[in-house]
C-alpha cells in the first residue's frame, strides 16, 4: 500500500437515465453517446427491450447486441466484455432493470430461508455492478421507474398514497453512477445525482448531443489548473530542499515536469555558488567589508 496525492485522471462516465416507459431513455442515450463519441461505429446498445434499439437507426450506424431472456447478471457481464473486446467506446445498456427482475424471480423460486437466500443473489448482482464501474468504456444505463406508494392511516384504515417514482432496480444502485438523470414523460431531464457538478441544481433540460459533448469535456479534462500551479510552485522554490520536497509530494508530475525540476535545480545551484563566491569576497574576518 502507498499513499498518494489525489488527482482526477481521464474518466469514463458512468451515467444512468431513469424514467417511465415512453420518457425517451433510449433516444436520449443515443444522443448523449454521439456527443461522447462522434463515430457511431464505436457505439453499441446492449438491447433487452425487444428490439427497441433498432427504432432509431436513422440517427447513425451504431451497433446493437440483443441478449435474450433470461437476463442474468452473468449474461450482461458477457455482453459488456464482448463490446469491450470489439473496441466499443460507448456502451448503452437498455435496460438494467431486467437484470434485477431476473434476480428477484430467481430469489422467489428458492426454497428455504428467504433472508439467507439473499446470500446467493447479492454476489451475482455485485459482480454485475463492478463490471459497469470498472469498464474502460463510457457506460450509459437505462433504468425503468414505476409509481411508488406508501401506506398511511386514514380514519383507522391503511390507505396507499402515491409518493413519486421509484427505480426498478436494487435500492441504492443510483449511488454507484457518476451522473443520474431523471426523465419525465415530456422528455425533460433533471440531475438527481451529479459528481461532475455540471447539471445538479440546474433547470430541467432536453438531453442531446450537446449534453454528451459537455460530459466528454469533463471526462477528458486533465487537471490543467493544478499542472500550471505545479510549474509556479517549482519556480517559487528557494532551496534545493524545497524543490526536493515538492518533487516527492507530486510523483504524478515527475516525468512530465522533469525538465522543469532539473532546470530550476541548476538555477538554485548556480545561485548558491554565486552567493558563496560573493560572501567569500566581501566578508573580512577582521570585521571589514570590501
Amino acid at each position: 500500500m502507498k499513499l498518494q496525492t489525489a488527482q482526477r485522471k481521464r474518466a469514463k462516465i458512468k451515467l444512468a437515465l431513469q424514467g417511465p416507459s415512453g420518457s425517451g431513455k433510449t433516444y436520449s442515450s443515443l444522443l448523449i453517446a454521439n456527443g461522447l463519441c462522434p463515430n457511431w461505429s464505436k457505439i453499441v446498445i446492449i438491447d433487452t427491450e425487444n428490439g427497441s434499439a433498432d427504432l432509431y437507426a436513422h440517427l447513425g450506424a451504431y451497433n446493437v447486441l440483443s441478449i435474450p431472456a433470461p437476463f442474468t447478471p452473468e449474461k450482461y457481464i458477457q455482453a459488456i466484455e464482448l463490446c469491450e473486446k470489439e473496441g466499443m467506446e460507448v456502451i448503452i445498456i437498455d435496460s438494467v432493470t431486467h437484470e434485477w427482475e431476473n434476480l428477484i424471480d430467481f430469489h422467489s423460486s428458492l426454497q428455504g430461508n428467504s433472508f439467507t437466500n439473499w446470500g446467493k443473489i447479492t454476489p451475482r448482482h455485485n459482480a454485475f455492478v463492478q463490471k459497469l464501474l470498472q469498464s474502460q468504456a463510457h457506460i450509459i444505463a437505462t433504468i425503468r421507474t414505476k409509481q411508488d406508494y406508501v401506506l398511511n392511516d386514514k380514519n383507522g384504515k391503511m390507505v396507499p398514497e402515491k409518493v413519486g417514482l421509484k427505480s426498478v432496480q436494487r435500492d441504492g444502485l443510483e449511488y454507484e453512477f457518476t451522473l443520474v438523470f431523471d426523465l419525465d414523460m415530456r422528455n425533460n431531464a433533471t440531475a438527481s445525482k451529479d459528481r461532475t457538478g455540471l447539471f445538479y441544481g440546474k433547470p430541467e433540460i432536453k438531453l442531446g448531443v450537446k449534453t454528451g459533448v459537455t460530459i466528454k469535456n469533463w471526462c477528458e479534462r486533465i487537471e490543467e489548473e493544478e499542472s500550471i500551479d505545479i510549474s509556479e510552485r517549482i519556480n517559487d522554490c528557494r532551496s534545493i530542499q524545497e524543490l526536493l520536497d515538492l518533487y516527492k509530494q507530486y510523483p504524478q508530475y515527475r516525468e512530465a515536469r522533469k525538465a522543469e525540476f532539473e532546470q530550476h535545480k541548476r538555477k538554485l545551484i548556480l545561485q548558491q555558488e554565486t552567493s558563496s563566491v560573493i560572501t567569500n569576497k566581501t566578508f573580512n574576518p577582521n570585521g571589514t567589508n570590501h
